[in-house]
């Protein structure tokens, strides 16, 4: 979003706060506000600020506006105005640049106290829950199970931050503003594609885990900023449709030295599989027992648990999330065991 932009927002809004306030004007400025994403995210922030801003007399700047416009009519200003500002300048006659100046107050003011033109807004879904989120920039943001994301718009950068579970991001193409997702120490850059992003915490023996997999389009995954010395992802990874890429954190310490990480590994996996969470499904192929339930627990606040020596059975399959019980019973025809339901847990147990 360019200065211009915003002092042209500045200016519509004052006149639509104004005496002179028509049907053809609002026509108008939502013309103007068509004209580009850039343009209705500068009049939605500066109509914000105007609802917001403080020690700045809003009603002086609307009439400034409503007069500057009145006395542009019969002169050289007619017509003149956001919709079509000439292409070698402003071509804002006197009276619309005094009303420029108020109006960019209110801006101004707003910048200096909250940083208007940065939006930073924090989603999460609960245990089984799932939710769709529209960015203002028109991106589809999916966010699955037990998931918290943090998301900073600006005028140069989108950025989201991951700070666990998993999301879906269809990201709205927009080449003069990244869209940037980071998540454990590394950084997904698009422009506009199609991608989910997994952070798994660390578990019993393992490590944080996170998994991206492209869709569609083209991402770059890259090391973000890091305290310690040994880079995950060195040099940045250009990553093709269809592609997953399993980053695991450090292994842990011993002796005081943190032990490297391990080098990220990329694979091909079924689309179907990965975005199973979104039709309420999980899908399985000869994944061991302890993956299943691990899989199936992320949906449910009624774990399953297993007894350790039914570790080496594997599953296959199609399951509905969130219905452990069902996915129990399943397993136990499958393999012959026994379920034994608590009230805060289901477990299997052999024969």
């Amino acid at each position: 979003m360019t200065r211009e932009i915003a002092a042209e927002a500045a200016v519509w809004i004052a006149r639509l706060h104004g005496p002179d306030r028509s049907n053809h004007m609002e026509r108008e400025c939502r013309a103007w506000q068509a004209r580009s994403a850039a343009h209705r995210l500068a009049f939605e922030r500066g109509t914000d600020l105007w609802m917001e801003a403080a020690g700045v007399d809003r009603a002086a700047v609307a009439r400034a506006a409503a007069a500057s416009r009145l006395e542009g009519q019969g002169g050289e200003g007619q017509g003149a105005g956001p919709a079509n500002a000439g292409a070698s300048g402003w071509g804002w006659p006197r009276p619309w640049a005094l009303a420029l100046s108020l109006a960019a107050t209110v801006l101004v003011a707003g910048v200096l106290v909250g940083q208007p033109w940065r939006d930073i807004d924090s989603y999460d879904t609960g245990i089984g829950e799932q939710r769709l989120v529209i960015l203002k920039d028109g991106t589809r943001m999916s966010l699955n199970t037990s998931t918290r994301v943090q998301v900073e718009l600006d005028q140069t950068r989108r950025r989201v931050r991951v700070e666990g579970g998993e999301a879906f991001f269809e990201v709205a193409k927009e080449a003069s503003r990244p869209f940037v997702v980071q998540a454990a120490g590394t950084e997904v850059t698009a422009t506009g594609t199609a991608f989910v992003v997994r952070l798994t915490p660390p578990g019993a023996g393992t490590s944080q885990a996170l998994d991206v997999t492209l869709v569609e389009g083209q991402v770059v995954v890259r090391e973000a900023e890091r305290r310690t010395q040994t880079p995950k992802i060195v040099p940045p990874i250009v990553m093709a449709a269809g592609e997953r890429l399993r980053v695991r954190g450090d292994q842990g310490t011993s002796g005081g030295v943190t032990a490297a990480p391990a080098q990220p590994q990329r694979d091909r996996p079924r689309m179907d599989q990965v975005l199973a969470w979104k039709r309420g499904e999980a899908v399985f192929d000869n994944a061991s027992l302890p993956q299943a339930l691990a899989e199936m627990n992320r949906y449910s606040a009624t774990p399953i648990m297993a007894d350790p020596s039914l570790a080496v059975l594997r599953i296959s399959g199609l399951f509905k999330t969130g219905d452990s019980a069902g996915f129990a019973q399943a397993v136990a025809t499958l393999h012959d065991l026994r379920v034994r339901e608590h009230p805060d847990r289901v477990e299997l147990l052999p024969r």
